[in-house]
């Protein structure tokens, strides 16, 4: 799913790894992956290697189980993979990696296992969820997400520092959907009326998401007619 910050290169963000484990608990846990990283690394396998197992597990858990409404196992699956976000970026710095491929790579999964989430949901109100409502605003989560991800990256590419923090950037995005998943999933074993919440989640993802498009929407406008008024004030003084 990814590796640090510090360790993929100056551009990477933040992973679901990074969102769904505080500092203290991804140092507690950095400490005791260590030996297995330290294993993987002589046995040949790379961080790279590691990221992508991690996606495609996360990928697996969000569409072999939530299309079938099994949110608590399917979640429990998502997370498991999260520590893969520990043990690669644990290989690279071992190894002493940083790199602009892992930064992109990183990056570009992150958008892949998004997609997975969201779009498991999408298909299990498409579907036996039967909620055509819910089933767009999931479609919604999905775009939105993307595009969110896709005006930062696309505003720093043109020289841009998009200085805002989001209201609902992608870590929030995930944690709120996924423990809300995973609660939800409790339904199954017997708790009653606890659903309700990932629908609820999805609701706040959306507006949320929505909120922070517009945020940096705004954000880019406004840099970018400065920054075109600076370089027109420069293009004057040295004519």
């Amino acid at each position: 799913m990814g590796q640090p910050e510090a360790s993929r290169g100056p551009s990477a963000t933040p992973t679901l790894g990074k969102a769904m484990l505080n500092k203290y608990a991804r140092a507690f846990f950095t400490r005791v992956l260590t030996p297995f990283a330290a294993f993987l690394i002589r046995r040949g396998v790379s961080p790279d290697a590691v990221t992508l197992l991690g996606t495609a597990g996360v990928v697996a858990g969000a569409l072999v189980f939530y299309p079938r409404g099994e949110f608590f196992w399917g979640t429990i699956v998502i997370t498991l993979f999260v520590f893969s976000d520990l043990v690669d970026g644990n290989m690279a710095r071992q190894l002493g990696r940083s790199s602009r491929w892992g930064a992109f790579l990183d990056s570009t999964l992150d958008r892949v296992a998004d997609g997975a989430i969201f779009g498991g949901f999408t298909l299990w109100y498409a579907g036996n969820g039967d909620n055509n409502v819910l089933c767009a605003v999931s479609i919604f989560c999905l775009a939105s997400g993307q595009v969110v991800s896709y005006t930062k990256a696309r505003g720093e590419s043109i020289g841009l520092p998009v200085a805002v923090n989001g209201l609902v950037e992608r870590a929030e995005r995930l944690v709120i959907s996924l423990v809300a998943a995973g609660l939800a999933g409790l339904h199954t074993f017997g708790v009653p009326g606890i659903q309700v919440l990932l629908p609820i989640a999805l609701w706040i993802v959306a507006v949320g998401s929505l909120v922070t498009l517009v945020q940096r929407v705004v954000t880019v406008h406004k840099e970018s007619a400065e920054a075109d008024a600076a370089a027109a004030q420069n293009s004057e003084a040295t004519s």
